[in-house]
């Protein structure tokens, strides 16, 4: 596994939208996040496929595959911080150079459709990347930690390890970011990791990190931008975690994507699995499946620790989950933590 060069207050981060860009009444926010990153000493690029966004993309895929393959190759360039992800990401994936992402490493943040470029890049490139804050909450006004050390955790020395705890509160509703394009966070809810079975005891659990969004990853199984089975078999000496996290995804789709990811074998060489807080729909009503039945149902008879309501993707605040890094899980009924260490 190969870490990029660790990040300093020097580095130059280049920010360019492989998904979706940034619409004009948002300028503002994406502004803000800048001017964050220029106080904290950071060398900001900005690219062309940003600051405009057309049926759900920044640009064509031609133009988005040729500008992050540019600045990829621009050796000043320390790090990739798109705006945030979007809908259409996979399009650009056959048109990547993977060669000189594994010639090359640099840093690459983000999360949901980000996580269709992160996934492919470290198990086909042994590249690892990071799944975490979207540079649009990259805000001065931001208290939460997660989001403010984020960055810090990038500079990471090879063999060096960093700790995160489970937050105290999460975030029920977004803030109008158009109206307030400085919003942070408002995390009003009690933070609550559980496992899956209503079991309480503690438990550890250690393996290579690898996961993103839910809602786009299922699309990549089957596929050599999704074949976890042939990266886990490099690394079968220490198992993996595998994260996941739902968007959009109703219960009953929820567990047809879960079944994708099982019977294509991502769980085959797991020591345990962790799932991020669920912004998708949920029923409680009996006639229809509920969120928790759809875990259950899929997960609940693998023998394996499963880990949910996590600080995981896009309910606020989340972790920064390095993939490829090995990690340690600590799991307890009233505070959890993840350890990760830059080891290849």
């Amino acid at each position: 596994m190969k870490f990029p060069k660790p990040l300093s207050t020097l580095s130059k981060i280049a920010i360019t939208a492989p998904s979706s860009g940034v619409a004009f009444r948002l300028h503002q926010r994406l502004d803000s996040a800048i001017g964050t990153l220029r106080a904290h000493g950071f060398d900001v690029e900005e690219g062309q496929c940003l600051r405009t966004n057309v049926k759900h993309v920044s640009a064509s895929r031609e133009d988005r595959a040729h500008e992050l393959m540019k600045l990829w190759s621009e050796e000043s360039i320390s790090m990739i911080f798109p705006p945030w992800g979007g809908e259409l990401l996979i399009e650009i994936l056959p048109l990547l150079d993977f060669e000189l992402f594994a010639r090359s490493p640099k840093w690459i943040q983000g999360f949901s459709d980000l996580s269709t470029l992160l996934l492919p890049i470290t198990i086909i490139s042994d590249v690892a990347t990071s799944h975490g804050s979207n540079l649009m909450d990259y805000q001065s006004s931001q208290s939460d930690p997660f989001t403010l050390e984020s960055l810090r955790y990038l500079s990471t020395e090879l063999t060096g390890s960093f700790e995160q705890h489970s937050s105290k509160s999460f975030q029920k509703d977004w803030p109008d970011f158009g109206n307030d394009p400085g919003a942070a966070f408002n995390l009003t809810e009690t933070t609550e990791w559980k496992r899956l079975g209503k079991i309480q005891s503690p438990v550890t659990f250690h393996g290579r990190l690898l996961g993103g969004c839910l809602d786009t990853l299922h699309c990549l199984v089957g596929t050599k931008y999704g074949d976890v089975p042939t990266f886990a078999k490099r690394y079968q000496n220490d198992k993996l975690i595998v994260y996941l996290e739902n968007c959009d995804q109703k219960p009953a789709d929820l567990a047809r994507a879960l079944w994708n990811f099982r019977l294509a074998g991502w769980f085959d060489n797991c020591s345990g699995i962790l799932l991020g807080r669920s912004s998708g729909p949920d029923y409680d009503n009996s006639d229809f499946l509920s969120y928790g039945e759809a875990v259950e149902s899929v997960l609940g008879d693998l023998g394996l620790p499963v880990i949910f309501d996590a600080d995981i993707g896009h309910v606020p605040p989340q972790m920064t989950l390095i993939n490829g890094a090995l990690a340690e899980v600590k799991y307890s009924k009233n505070s959890s933590s993840i350890t990760q260490t830059f080891k290849s």
